[in-house]
């Protein structure tokens, strides 16, 4: 299992520069796990899809219900003091540091492509490119 951040699940399920090290990731650990805050985000990151009109109102439906079902009982909360706890030592914003409290949380790896985050959390966070080209 491991954690994966909103950008994460948009590049593999919508497509981007880094859908296929997402891929790639996906081969490596298909057990993906969230804090209940990603629906929100990735709901959003759809809606300016749609807005945008690049997206049929139809097609972000399915794309938000394809996200849910990929990690559908994978869903966590994590503890507001965990969160403040870790957004106080940097200046990474509470959304960002729930996804790392709930890497700590579970033990697992957080992979994301937050440069942001991968340099105030070195120890918890991997690139999507890294974890894809682990042996």
């Amino acid at each position: 299992m491991i954690v994966v951040d909103t950008n994460v699940v948009a590049y593999l399920l919508i497509g981007g520069e880094k859908t296929p090290v997402v891929r790639d990731v996906v081969s490596r650990d298909a057990e993906w796990a969230a804090p209940i805050l990603w629906r929100s985000e990735f709901r959003n990151v759809v809606a300016t899809y749609l807005r945008r009109g690049e997206l049929a109102l139809s097609d972000a439906v399915a794309l938000v219900a394809e996200a849910e079902a990929l990690l559908r009982g994978r869903e966590f909360l994590v503890t507001s003091d965990s969160v403040l706890d870790l957004a106080a030592d940097t200046s990474c914003s509470a959304y960002d540091c729930e996804f790392v409290a709930l890497a700590r949380q579970l033990g697992v790896p957080f992979v994301t492509s937050d440069r942001r985050l991968l340099d105030a959390f070195p120890s918890d966070a991997v690139s999507a490119d890294d974890f894809a080209s682990r042996a």
